[in-house]
């Protein structure tokens, strides 16, 4: 009986379980070739640092794709960002700040310039998804048009700003953004805590489904569930710690997909997003209008190439002319990785991450080897077209 609940189980969830799967056995592969050196605690944190600014992407991409629509710009998006704001720090701030504040001392100087640097940051990406966002929804202009210009408009920008030189120094408080780590005990806290939620949601969602009503799986099932994702964030937080801590950036993208997660399967914002991309023209129908919600995806979309951009500038502690290059095709392959399907009105937050690990995966893992480059652009590009062909599959036997 408990085998049969298990492979109803995974059937139901055919393609989350085939992503862990594919995952556990890319890392396994890179295990056995790097001499274990893939699972040392310092290169696991690298990785999870180094996944984390195409996440900010694949995250804001979800509901992107999930409408029908696309986004060709945030690459060249968060690369603007990231050149903006580490010329506010190198240049424009430290001036304005010496005309109007002489005699500042060093810390509180690079206090203000942090914040005011990561305010300008998030205003770029706002005005951005603004902008792409009225033209998109409001102008009925294509997404794949508008966002294709974009592309190219912020790179020229990423190149005016930079006059193609690398801007440097950043304050050593907005470096700490990206490349500072959380102390171990509050590290092990934050795991403590999130064990206890996994417990108390799955409780919750059972007491729930009883009060309407819906069919309750056997407790012990919810229960072995919600060991093996404390056991997870239990073996994380310890690995984490047996380096430096948790990385500051993956904190953050925990926070932003936990927001997120929420936003698309607790608002009616997010059912109505789904919504869209499963029926248009039933969706307008309906009375949702269609042209805020299009227009609101993409200004998320655009926060979060600010917040991705920002994460860049710290990582690099630089504003560089190369910053953001390729990263929409990254954020795109990892959404459809995750199970986001371009037919619209399929994908999840936790599937964009798991992508996003799959593709840093293969990159760290590539890198270790010293694998040349030219077959590191192939390997992931067969990876993405075997996602895509597991996602047509899947949906023909559906049928």
């Amino acid at each position: 009986m408990l085998s049969k609940q298990i492979v109803e189980k995974i059937q139901a969830n055919i393609k989350t379980y085939t992503m862990i799967m594919a995952l556990a056995l890319i890392w396994l592969l890179f295990g056995f070739l790097t001499d274990w050196i893939f699972f040392s605690p310092r290169n696991l944190s690298n990785l999870f640092r180094q996944m984390t600014i195409v996440s900010f992407l694949a995250v804001g991409m979800v509901l992107v794709i999930v409408t029908n629509n696309i986004d060709l710009s945030v690459g060249s998006a968060a690369g603007l960002v990231s050149a903006i704001t580490a010329y506010f720090q190198a240049v424009f701030l430290p001036m304005a700040l010496e005309k109007l504040i002489p005699g500042l001392s060093i810390e509180v100087r690079g206090a203000i310039v942090t914040v005011v640097a990561i305010l300008v940051g998030l205003g770029v990406g706002l005005l951005i998804g603004l902008w792409q966002g009225t033209l998109i929804a409001y102008f009925r202009i294509p997404a794949f048009v508008v966002t294709l210009g974009g592309m190219l408009i912020f790179r020229g920008g990423v190149l005016g700003v930079t006059q193609g030189k690398t801007i440097v120094p950043i304050e050593d408080s907005f470096r700490l953004i990206a490349q500072g780590y959380l102390p171990n005990s509050i590290g092990t806290a934050i795991g403590a805590i999130v064990v206890v939620l996994i417990f108390v949601g799955i409780l919750r969602n059972r007491s729930a489904k009883k009060e309407y009503g819906f069919a309750l799986r056997p407790l012990h099932l919810d229960l072995l569930q919600a060991a093996i994702f404390s056991a997870i964030v239990i073996i994380f937080v310890a690995i984490m710690n047996n380096y430096r801590g948790i990385p500051n950036p993956v904190l953050l993208m925990g926070i932003v997909a936990l927001i997120f997660s929420y936003v698309t399967t607790n608002t009616k914002f997010g059912r109505y997003s789904y919504a869209l991309g499963g029926n248009l023209e039933a969706t307008r129908l309906s009375g949702i209008d269609t042209k805020a919600t299009v227009f609101r995806i993409f200004l998320l979309m655009g926060l979060m190439t600010g917040v991705s951009g920002i994460v860049l500038t710290g990582y690099v502690a630089a504003g560089t002319t190369g910053g953001g290059v390729n990263y929409e095709l990254e954020a795109i392959a990892s959404c459809v990785i995750g199970g986001t399907s371009f037919a619209g009105g399929e994908g999840t937050i936790v599937g964009a991450l798991v992508g996003a690990l799959i593709m840093s995966s293969l990159l760290n893992g590539m890198s270790v080897m010293n694998m040349p480059i030219f077959w590191q652009y192939i390997i992931r590009g067969l990876v993405l077209v075997i996602a895509v062909y597991i996602d047509v599959a899947t949906k023909k036997s559906r049928s």
